[in-house]
């Protein structure tokens, strides 16, 4: 990984950058680049033509052009930043009026349908190098991964993308297509599907878990303030990494199997089937060989963990044990498909090393790790939740076999209005923890 700090290669003067879709990631790089003296054009839907057109009034470098036909025949570095859904038809209409000798790319969390529809509609004349900004468009881009990929283009020209986005301060990445879908597979789907279960199932419950002792605390803090964050954004950001990416479906399948079969060793009170399960996936996962190339030195300091909260508990009704049945599913499912998360911890996203660090100091703490595989069959009262939970990763797992984005929007937009009204708390919540993590990654020289 490297970030280049050579000047700018001449001719770049008139330099004109182009963004066809302007919603949240599109914004913040047309700010950013207009920032750092590059000329935008940018588009999106005709009907926001005037919208954006008033918004970016005062801009100096940034024009809000019709539609796509005008970004792609004037710019000579084009962005699409649009849903990976609907990315190939985007580009089927605007791609034929790309510059000649232009250099175009995409946005998407899933490159290999992203080339797949470039090699298809764009003339044979034009460069394509994809990025991917590993973060969402809240994150400060400094010093995070930005995945460049050189598709179809000469060095001349990856010269050029790589000077246009230095002003970011992100560190570059220099991947294939293919190596980042597996790598965002990797870092992303099986966490993705906890997290969405954990939402689904809460929601289910008509629960909202900073108010329940079991929730609050510890661990329960990163638990709940991740899965608001997931689902404070917008629904196509993970909806397109799932379905579209054949090793994330693989994946998420993995996981809904991991949740069930533990469920059952739980319902049969089958503590040593359990333990033995675990303990097998914890040393496949955190054993010294997996993880002795990531250091000693957790992710999480404990603090982080106790310092976040929604809620508290009270004297009357003190914090419950839980069983953690999203993050022992987790831990089981990376086992069951060979993935080992340190590997890919260079093309990580602050979430998911925020995820990764609470399922590590879950997992690496024996006391902790032990008392959740004794609740998990001794307790209860939670039997409930947690078949709700089961409910919810079996049916994110059909949603994304049978590849249906609509019942996926459905599924997600009616939790993400039951957990509207705590957004604003959270983020603000959730913010200062990433900020914690990222001081804590700069400690460690990560």
């Amino acid at each position: 990984m490297t970030e280049l700090t050579e000047p700018s290669p001449a001719g770049m003067e008139n330099f004109v950058v182009g963004l066809i879709g302007m919603g949240d990631m599109g914004r913040m790089y047309a700010e950013r680049l207009a920032a750092a003296g590059w000329r935008i054009l940018a588009c999106d839907r005709d009907e926001k033509y005037e919208s954006l057109k008033e918004k970016y009034s005062g801009y100096k470098n940034i024009e809000i052009c019709r539609n796509g036909h005008y970004v792609s025949r004037a710019s000579d570095y084009i962005i699409y930043s649009v849903e990976a859904a609907v990315i190939d038809r985007v580009i089927a209409l605007y791609g034929p009026s790309t510059k000649m000798g232009a250099i175009v790319g995409g946005q998407t969390s899933c490159k290999s349908p992203e080339i797949q529809a470039f090699e298809r509609h764009l003339p044979a004349d034009v460069s394509i190098i994809s990025i991917h900004s590993l973060h969402g468009p809240g994150v400060d881009p400094a010093n995070q991964p930005l995945v460049l990929i050189q598709h179809r283009a000469p060095d001349a020209a990856l010269r050029r993308v790589e000077a246009a986005l230095r002003c970011l301060r992100s560190q570059f990445v220099y991947l294939t297509a293919l190596e980042h879908d597996r790598i965002t597979a990797d870092t992303q789907a099986v966490t993705h599907a906890a997290f969405l279960s954990m939402g689904k199932a809460w929601h289910a419950n008509k629960q909202f878990p900073w108010t329940l002792s079991r929730y609050v605390g510890g661990i329960e803090n990163v638990k709940v303030n991740i899965m608001l964050r997931i689902y404070s954004q917008k629904w196509h950001v993970y909806a397109g990494l799932a379905i579209l990416n054949p090793e994330a479906r693989k994946q998420v399948s993995q996981y809904a199997k991991s949740v069930t079969i533990l469920y059952k060793l739980m319902l049969e009170g089958n503590l040593e089937g359990l333990r033995e399960r675990i303990y097998a996936a914890r040393d496949k996962v955190f054993g010294s060989a997996a993880s002795s190339s990531w250091g000693d030195r957790p992710l999480l300091e404990p603090s982080i963990l106790s310092s976040f909260s929604l809620g508290t508990p009270t004297d009357e009704e003190p914090a419950r044990p839980n069983n953690h049945l999203s993050l022992l599913a987790m831990v089981d499912c990376w086992a069951a498909l060979d993935i080992v998360p340190y590997d890919h911890m260079l093309c990580s996203t602050p979430l998911f090393r925020l995820r990764l660090g609470v399922t590590e100091y879950l997992f690496r703490n024996p006391d902790i790790l032990d008392e959740a595989l004794h609740t998990a069959v001794n307790d209860k009262r939670y039997r409930s939740d947690d078949l709700e939970f089961t409910f919810a990763a079996r049916a994110w797992a059909e949603c994304v076999s049978l590849g249906h984005f609509e019942t996926w929007q459905e599924r997600f937009v009616s939790t993400q209005k039951f957990f509207e009204p705590r957004f604003q708390e959270a983020k603000v919540v959730g913010d200062e923890m990433m900020k914690k993590v990222a001081e804590s990654m700069r400690e460690r020289g990560a």
